[in-house]
């Protein structure tokens, strides 16, 4: 009995966490309402093929041909068999929640976890996980349906709970927490968020290591280190297959260094040593002056909503403008475009603030060092001294782009630091009144500058319009669609709006942390208790948090689940591409943007598509070719009103037609769209007559400018073995056929005829792991036309089979469930040795 009483407050904190996501989500909730948005809906078509392959074999493909002319799925649906009862164990951790609420909960439930760790009283940690899971961020990427980086980061916390349970002599309990959760936050698939607090936890053990090396407790921090060691070879083993088939890809798409030299001569230092180019990784990089945004969320206007949808701007609007502000955003920074800034808690700042003075150790330059990393390197593009070095230096920095997201680890020391330092207040009531001036400097440069922006705002952020806008502007005015002696009036005017904002967003933050401090001084004098000033301090921040989070996911973005939730509804354009015989062909969607939408592979096999990480050498192909040429098929089908046999399809857009590409979805006015034939098209493979090879990537990919694919295959002078050694002409005869007889996702059938054999091209992508037979006997496959496969055969009728199963893949799914299974059964046998021990300590008592 008593231990239920033990662990009575843990579940009703629980309880809290659950009330707390409910409340926030009510009416969507109660009402069935499900989020809408890009990337919520993006992923369906993407995944259908996939879920069709599931249904109807029971098997998971790791390859679709639904998008990008086919890709693997490794990032797209990692989810292996070894990982089915890590799944269970996850939905057990969620309390079989789904959905927005549970991500509210995991989020508030991991730091919880965290900071009891760290031996917070129940109270003391529920405050601490609603001051890191409100941070307004997180509910920004659950809005925008970036659900991977919400579940990645909803596990870090607690996985860090272990390393301070082994750092705090806890072993074998640290050890499990660690790998547990460690698998659950690699299986959460968004490595970049992992590989973001790599650094968070080793200088968190160095924090430790300089604590032991003070305390004479060297031997235990060996312990520890040793422990997490294994609990982090364990984690990852549970997910190898995901870790090393995303490395392998990785190498293959654009997170991998290109091949190509043409483009890096234009600009040579844009290039990293193995990764993205600078100004991609660097497109999305926290302004200097935006990291304001952490005291005054709408410092830069908050996010890329329409100006006109801004209350407090159009209150000082002129109206005779209104037309041009419907063309503007409220956000003003220097970003392409944001969904909202990274807040953290006006009152939260300022108690990180006096952290740094009251709280004593090396957890707190830790931290306190992190912190300052994390806002520097958001910069980005505005900080390159450190940024470059980083990219130059440190492993595997280069494979990540949007530097503005590492903000998320200051999302996490702030308020932990914050924490902390509101521990060392209740537990030692005499540090604050020892050091009360520091309560005051604290405020100072917190709330202090908060006012200062609210009474001086020009003299801190004088220039209300971003560069992109001004020149747009400019732009409009230069062409005449605004008169040239408007443009000042509208300049003017666009600056009293966004100040207002800035000005009404000040006094917010200052009254806000002006409470705060009340609240302090308040215990103390001895006016509160301390479990006053923690819930008082709880409802403040939950307050303030929750306001702020509300701009940015509330419930207007919520709506029916109709069909873009599981379905997409069925066009007359599909229903009559879809009435072609043959088994497989593609399609491209030029009514819209190709490439940022997968609705086009709900129902066909799209050569365009949307994803963050797609094959390198397609989007290199998209870039040189596939993009202009269709913008010329476009061109050709309006001025032949969809005949295009009326045109020379080799020569306008021979890439399209080796891609097979069947048909084009063209939009008109009203939004109806109707399908253009394409004459043109190779077909599923071809014998080509001549095989030309080449020295370099930029040679392969330049020359089909000068070729006609459909009779001369480019191809790496490395595959010249595959392929026979044979260059030039090649002996094709006109009844020389390549037929299609069987496809699935991952498996394709051909029957080849011909009297002379020769070198055959396949419409297909060309990636490492696909097994080709002719007449069972293995081949080797080229790469050919620097994305398509390739394979020679002898004369006469054969049978060719293509299949994509990775010998890798076995091999780490065995690798997987070794892991999986000493995990479980290092648990079992703590919690065995904790039933044994707790009898044992009963029958002493009796």
């Amino acid at each position: 009995m008593n231990k239920i009483k033990n662990y009575l407050p843990d579940a009703l904190a629980v309880v809290l966490f659950i009330a707390i996501g409910f409340l926030y989500f009510f009416q969507p909730v109660t009402e069935g309402l499900v989020l809408t948005g890009h990337d919520h809906s993006g992923g369906i078509g993407a995944g259908v093929e996939m879920q069709e392959y599931q249904k109807r074999t029971g098997e998971r493909t790791r390859w679709t041909n639904a998008l990008f002319s086919g890709m693997p799925t490794y990032q797209m649906a990692p989810s292996y068999d070894s990982i089915d009862t890590l799944v269970g164990l996850q939905k057990i951790y969620q309390l079989g929640m789904t959905g927005v609420v549970m991500y509210v909960f995991v989020m508030l439930l991991g730091f919880y976890i965290l900071l009891r760790a760290f031996d917070f009283k129940v109270w003391m940690a529920a405050l601490g996980a609603v001051l890191w899971a409100f941070s307004s961020y997180f509910f920004i990427i659950i809005g925008a349906g970036h659900i991977w980086k919400v579940m990645a980061l909803a596990y870090i916390p607690p996985t860090i709970a272990g390393l301070v349970l082994c750092y705090r002599g806890k072993y074998l309990w640290g050890g499990v927490v660690t790998a547990f959760f460690l698998a659950l936050q690699i299986m959460s698939n968004h490595v970049q968020m992992s590989y973001y607090f790599l650094p968070v936890m080793g200088l968190m053990a160095l924090a430790y290591l300089i604590r032991a090396v003070k305390e004479k407790k060297l031997a235990g921090w060996c312990k520890a280190t040793g422990m997490l060691i294994v609990a982090g070879l364990i984690g990852v083993s549970i997910n190898s297959s995901n870790l090393y088939h995303t490395y392998q890809y990785s190498k293959e798409s654009m997170r991998g260094k290109s091949e190509l030299t043409y483009k890096n001569k234009q600009n040579p230092g844009n290039q990293t040593k193995d990764g993205l180019e600078r100004d991609y990784i660097t497109q999305w990089s926290y302004g200097i002056g935006e990291t304001w945004s952490l005291l005054v969320p709408n410092v830069k206007g908050g996010a890329s909503l329409p100006l006109t949808a801004s209350e407090k701007a159009m209150e000082k609007a002129n109206p005779q403008y209104t037309p041009v502000y419907q063309a503007l955003t409220q956000y003003w920074g220097e970003q392409p475009g944001t969904s909202g800034p990274v807040y953290v808690g006006a009152f939260v700042l300022m108690l990180f603030v006096l952290s740094l003075f009251v709280v004593k150790g090396p957890m707190k330059w830790c931290l306190l060092v992190l912190t300052v990393f994390s806002v520097m390197l958001s910069w980005g593009r505005n900080f390159m001294g450190l940024t470059d070095f980083f990219l130059d230096y440190v492993p595997m920095y280069d494979k990540f782009r949007a530097v503005a997201s590492i903000l998320v680890v200051a999302e996490f020391t702030i308020p932990l630091l914050a924490m902390l330092g509101l521990k060392t207040v209740l537990e030692q009531p005499e540090v604050l009144k020892a050091k009360l001036k520091y309560v005051y400097i604290s405020f100072a440069l917190t709330g202090g500058f908060a006012l200062l922006f609210a009474l001086m705002p020009d003299v801190f952020f004088g220039n209300y319009i971003s560069s992109s806008e001004m020149a747009m502007l400019q732009d409009a005015a230069g062409k005449g669609y605004i008169p040239q002696d408007m443009l000042g009036g509208i300049l003017g005017n666009l600056h009293d709006m966004r100040k207002a904002v800035v000005v009404a967003d000040s006094w917010r933050s200052f009254i806000i942390v002006a409470i705060g401090l009340l609240l302090l001084l308040a215990y103390n004098a001895r006016k509160i208790g301390g479990g006053v000033l923690v819930c008082a301090v709880f409802v403040l921040c939950l307050f303030d948090l929750w306001q702020v989070d509300k701009r940015y996911l509330n419930d207007g973005m919520f709506s029916e689940p109709l069909q873009t939730v599981n379905t997409v509804a069925k066009t007359q354009t599909d229903e009559m591409i879809l009435q072609d015989p043959d088994k497989y062909y593609r399609v491209m969607n030029l009514a819209g943007s190709p490439f940022n939408e997968n609705r086009t592979s709900y129902y066909h096999k799209s050569i365009g598509g949307y994803h963050a990480a797609k094959l390198r050498r397609y989007q290199e192909m998209i870039e040189e070719h596939i993009a202009p040429e269709m913008g010329r098929f476009a061109r050709a089908a309006a001025a032949t009103q969809g005949d295009l046999t009326r045109v020379d399809g080799d020569t306008i857009f021979p890439v399209l037609n080796m891609l097979n590409v069947k048909y084009a979805i063209m939009g008109q006015e009203g939004g109806e769209t109707f399908p253009v034939p394409n004459p043109h098209a190779y077909g599923n493979g071809w014998f080509v007559k001549d095989v030309r090879y080449v020295a370099n990537a930029d040679e392969e990919i330049l020359g089909l400018h000068q070729v006609n694919p459909k009779e001369t295959a480019l191809v790496a002078e490395k595959y010249k073995d595959v392929l026979g050694g044979t260059e030039g002409r090649q002996p094709v005869d006109s009844l020389s056929t390549v037929k299609l007889t069987a496809y699935d996702a991952n498996a394709l059938t051909y029957e080849v005829n011909s009297p002379n054999g020769g070198v055959v091209v396949f419409s297909e992508i060309y990636y490492p792991g696909w097994q080709a037979t002719v007449d069972g006997q293995p081949v080797e496959i080229a790469c050919a036309d620097y994305i398509l496969r390739a394979i020679k055969v002898g004369p006469g009728k054969h049978t060719v089979d293509f299949k994509f199963d990775p010998k890798s893949l076995h091999v780490t799914e065995t690798v997987a469930n070794v892991s999986l299974v000493v995990l479980m059964l290092v648990f079992l046998g703590l919690a065995g040795c904790a039933i044994v021990r707790n009898r044992r300590r009963e029958h002493r008592e009796v």
